[in-house]
């Protein structure tokens, strides 16, 4: 969907900063490229499973469906989160920030895992603080085991991550 938010009977005009703090309107603020980040978390342990963009539609079909859906920015694309996978995130509770510039989704999948590399959370790895090192710093994963087998799941399709 393209055009203004006024185009859009879903989502209100920005008119105010009362208005948009404080009202009961949802009038998010996209940004430049017409995205809005989102952090999705485990509804049940809080865990940061992983953060994404929407764009418009997304949040559209997001907030009709009950299901996540993103803006892949990689494959410039609506992805419907799971569609291929199975492993798609039931939306138990939306919610957007003070300024209505991010999104926060608390869902409950089906099989437990979010990241496609087929850990359950896409920040699978700590990057230790304080101790600083020659020659880069090495990641500590914090997941040892994977919640499914990527290869299983999506066959031998290139990674959605552009590098």
């Amino acid at each position: 969907m393209t055009g203004p938010a006024a185009s859009d009977p879903l989502f209100g005009q920005r008119v105010t900063v009362e208005q948009v703090e404080e009202g009961n309107d949802l009038a998010p603020k996209f940004d430049a490229q017409g995205l809005i980040p989102c952090v999705t978390t485990d509804f049940r342990s809080g865990e940061v499973l992983m953060v994404a963009v929407m764009n418009r539609e997304a949040l559209r079909r997001s907030i009709e469906t009950g299901e996540a859906h993103y803006w892949s920015r990689s494959r410039q694309q609506l992805w419907h989160k799971g569609a291929t996978s199975g492993l798609v995130q039931r939306i138990v509770e939306m919610r957007i920030d003070d300024d209505q510039d991010c999104v926060w989704l608390r869902v409950e999948i089906p099989g437990g895992a979010s990241c496609h590399v087929g850990y359950r959370s896409c920040f699978y790895r700590k990057v230790p603080v304080g101790a600083a090192r020659a020659g880069g710093t090495e990641l500590q994963f914090t997941e040892h085991e994977k919640a499914f087998d990527p290869k299983q799941v999506y066959g031998d399709a290139p990674n959605p991550t552009q590098l």
